[in-house]
């Protein structure tokens, strides 16, 4: 079973925002282990079936991390009330993009340029250069393959990433810097991550199509 910490107190709470505020990892992670309580209950109000709570607790705790990050110490209220509209934004947006089929998402449109200004998709980054899509009839069922791979990524953060770089499931395209900036990590890190999920996403493409 799952456990929580106490909520702060509004002292504590006050102090470890003004510090996240600042630029302390360590408060921010602090806010969100003790706010995690505050997840899970709004997880409870819409998750369909017991193996999506993991997942809505990874996207929640996006939201609240969003919520600590813009939350404006000025103001009345306190970081829950806030942090509950956050959450439960992220989770709503989340549940209507898995609504959408994969087969609205065309993973084949441009993401981006080569040094040669070639444009390059999402499976020309994933698989060899040397694959002949037309000859294994990648045409028909490569996209639906790749978006099971993706929805079934163990490490959440690789996950995210993919997702918000190359704007799958009806999400915008963000850079690495846009995304190291709502997680709170360096650019450079973001890059090693997304580096790692696209060669563990091609390895596990080349297996599921050699199987």
């Amino acid at each position: 079973m799952r456990t929580f910490r106490k909520p702060l107190s509004p002292e504590e709470e006050r102090k470890y925002l003004t510090d996240a505020l600042q630029g302390d990892i360590e408060a921010r992670n602090l806010l969100v282990v003790h706010n995690m309580r505050l997840v899970a209950h709004i997880v409870k109000k819409y998750h369909n079936y017991e193996k999506e709570t993991e997942d809505l607790i990874s996207v929640g705790t996006i939201g609240l991390i969003k919520a600590i990050n813009t939350f404006k110490m000025e103001s009345n209220n306190r970081l829950v009330t806030y942090a509950s509209k956050c959450i439960e934004n992220e989770i709503l947006m989340t549940l209507r993009y898995k609504k959408k089929s994969v087969k609205d998402v065309s993973i084949y449109e441009p993401i981006g340029s080569d040094k040669e200004g070639n444009e390059i998709n999402l499976l020309d980054i994933i698989c060899e250069p040397e694959v002949d899509f037309a000859e294994k009839a990648f045409l028909t069922d490569s996209k639906q393959r790749l978006y099971e791979i993706i929805h079934k990524m163990e490490d959440r953060r690789e996950k995210y990433i993919i997702i918000c770089r190359y704007g799958l499931y009806g999400r915008k395209e963000m850079t690495q810097k846009e995304i190291a900036k709502e997680l709170g990590i360096s650019r450079s890190y973001v890059s090693r991550i997304e580096k790692r999920a696209l060669e563990n996403l091609r390895k596990k493409f080349e297996e599921d199509w050699e199987s």
